[in-house]
């Protein structure tokens, strides 16, 4: 089975979101996760303006195998939800690190693993 493919550049949660360094930060899920997940069917993001806390649940992914919540990968105020994502979900699947969920102003941070940490602790590849 070959190894998922993981992002350089970007940090990465232990429960498999990304976030990357722009400002406001955008943050996905990682192809580890999509993997896992199989055919994502539905997207539900936290609304613009709420405060999301690093290491807490603030959505779900639903799959046709599992519902699986999203969690933060830092503290901070959600600015914008990728809309394309919500209307087709499967986005998420057909490329993980282009289809973003959601923008956050940043105030803290959780536990973030560099690209190469996450490939290591995850049997994934750093392209």
């Amino acid at each position: 089975m070959p190894k998922q493919p993981v992002m350089p550049g970007l940090r990465y949660s232990p429960e498999h979101e990304w976030l990357d360094s722009s400002r406001p930060a955008r943050v996905g899920v990682s192809a580890v996760a999509t993997d896992a997940l199989g055919e994502v069917v539905y997207v539900d993001l936290p609304e613009v303006g709420s405060e999301v806390v690093a290491g807490e649940p603030c959505g779900e992914l639903e799959s046709t195998k599992a519902v699986s919540d999203l969690y933060s990968p830092v503290s901070g105020t959600v600015v914008e939800v990728n809309g394309a994502v919500v209307d087709d979900p499967a986005l998420v699947n057909a490329d993980p690190y282009a289809a973003w969920l959601f923008t956050v102003e940043v105030s803290g941070e959780g536990e973030l693993l560099s690209a190469q940490e996450y490939a290591e602790r995850f049997g994934a590849e750093v392209l």
